[in-house]
């Protein structure tokens, strides 16, 4: 990932709208992340050696990838490649499909680069790597009402060639073309060793060309920055999205988001970023949060409603669309759920509208800004904020 510099905004900044209860399946789940796992996959990245774009290494290195997949349970037709030129060789992208029960043709799409410069590249990016294999393993078995692209892009390093190829040669070309919900970019998380590091930056889009996807990367982010709290002791801060493959999708009017480490390397690109310099112990806690966030953005389905709690139902919350114009419609655990209440307040704290046991509702004839939803559920709230265009 290139080098950058921040815009740090504390994430107290944001308004009691943001709430620090996690849903506790979610946290089960975010909690069967291993330690052993992480140390195992970065360790392993970093074996196989310098994995530049084009190279032996970097096939070598999709190979290993793919037999990671298939031994959580993917199945081949699950597991294909987008193969692509560079400077006369070929390399491929690794993209792993888990179909969604709900919109399966609406897709989370959770992505990291490969391969390497100069260096076995085990913060940048197989601390990125790492983390995504964790949340491919854990939700394999999870129903989730979105569908899951899982990539592992090629060619970052020389100009973002993999995750570009992507987007005009399978989005783009896809027809209809592909709707994708949000795109979850994870590079460089390895922190620093013998540094403290307690602090994920949480990226969102602040570019002015296109500026009509902002608003709704900035709502996802702030949401992400929720998860890191609710499951994960690290400290969230917000940053703006650059030099990563999240910004091909950018460009391309996605709404995008990511992770990037809190205290910066200064190993990424040399011949030293390796396991020794890096804080495992880190990418675990990385991991914890990812996992979370993924569950939440995909709506993975509760194992067992009949212990699914009012304040499981109000945490797992989704508004969409959001920014939106004409209507709203809510989602949360338990569809069947027949006794519920709605309000919507300007930011002047008037209350706009409120009704009761209807998910769909008409905002048509309200003014553009900003609103905050509230769900109650058996006297248990849980606030979300609007955008109406």
């Amino acid at each position: 990932m290139t080098i950058k510099s921040y815009l740090i905004i504390g994430a107290s900044l944001f308004g009691n709208w943001m709430f620090s209860q996690a849903v506790p399946y979610y946290s089960s789940i975010a909690n069967q992340v291993t330690q052993t796992n992480i140390t195992n996959h970065l360790q392993e990245f970093e074996n196989i050696g310098v994995k530049t774009t084009g190279s032996s290494k970097l096939n070598q290195a999709l190979a290993w990838l793919k037999g990671k997949y298939t031994s959580f349970g993917y199945t081949a037709s699950q597991i294909t490649e987008q193969s692509f030129s560079y400077q006369g060789s070929t390399s491929s992208n690794l993209i792993v499909t888990k179909t969604g029960t709900k919109y399966p043709n609406t897709f989370v799409i959770i992505c990291g680069h490969y391969d390497t410069l100069n260096g076995p590249g085990t913060n940048d990016n197989g601390s990125g790597v790492s983390v995504i294999l964790e949340i491919a393993r854990l939700l394999q078995n999870i129903e989730t009402e979105y569908s899951i692209k899982f990539i592992n892009f090629a060619g970052e390093e020389q100009g973002l060639i993999g995750s570009s190829r992507y987007v005009s040669n399978v989005v783009n070309a896809t027809s209809p073309k592909m709707n994708i919900k949000l795109v979850f970019n994870i590079d460089e998380v390895g922190g620093v060793k013998g540094r403290i590091n307690n602090q994920i930056t949480c990226e969102q889009d602040e570019t002015y060309s296109p500026s009509s996807n902002n608003a709704a990367s900035a709502a996802i982010t702030q949401d992400l920055m929720t998860y890191v709290g609710y499951y994960s002791t690290l400290q969230p801060k917000l940053a703006h999205a650059y030099g990563s493959d999240y910004m091909p999708f950018e460009a391309n009017g996605e709404v995008i988001t990511g992770f990037y480490e809190g205290t910066e390397s200064s190993y990424p690109h040399t011949q030293n970023d390796t396991l020794a310099n890096l804080d495992p112990t880190y990418v675990y806690n990385v991991a914890k949060a990812a996992t979370g966030a993924a569950l939440h953005f995909t709506n993975a389905k509760i194992s067992n409603l009949a212990v699914c709690t009012p304040e499981d139902q109000v945490n797992s919350l989704q508004i969409s669309p959001n920014p939106a114009k004409d209507f709203i419609t809510l989602e949360f655990l338990n569809k069947k759920l027949k006794t519920f209440e709605f309000s919507l307040v300007d930011v002047l704290g008037k209350t706009i509208l409120s009704v009761k046991n209807e998910d769909r509702i008409n905002i048509q004839n309200l003014k553009k800004g900003i609103y905050f939803g509230t769900l109650t559920i058996d006297g248990i709230s849980k606030t979300k904020k609007i955008l109406i265009d």
